[in-house]
């Protein structure tokens, strides 16, 4: 299991990486996930990568920029990391943020790590 400190590196970087991919070449993202992988995008499941990335080459904003809140890492018992973000998303050209959280589960792979679940919901308040 990964030790605390590993967890909150390896999660830290990894949601940099992530959204700097969300925020402006979100096709490159398909690399993070693996045919096993599962995304649960406000209520829908898909999995793979084939279907995942066919869900967020679907959005229907383009260019983003994403605000965290907070940043909250764990080592799993099953020896990945487990992430929970919560922030904002400002879409090109709007004013109003949409409030997000999101989770990822991070399992090692061939000397780096794979996102094995992601669940992301807009924050309604």
């Amino acid at each position: 299991m990964a030790a605390p400190a590993d967890a909150e590196a390896v999660g830290s970087a990894f949601i940099t990486y992530y959204y700097q991919l969300f925020e402006a070449n979100r096709p490159a993202l398909a690399t993070l996930y693996q045919d096993a992988s599962m995304l649960t995008f406000e209520g829908q499941k898909f999995m793979g990568t084939q279907a995942i990335m066919g869900k967020l080459s679907l959005l229907q904003f383009g260019a983003c920029k994403i605000h965290l809140s907070s940043k909250d890492f764990q080592p799993s018992v099953s020896g990945g990391i487990l992430v929970f973000v919560t922030g904002n998303i400002q879409l090109e050209n709007e004013a109003a943020l949409l409030k997000f959280s999101q989770v990822f589960h991070l399992m090692p792979f061939s000397n780096s790590f794979v996102v094995t679940n992601d669940m992301f919901r807009l924050n309604y308040a």
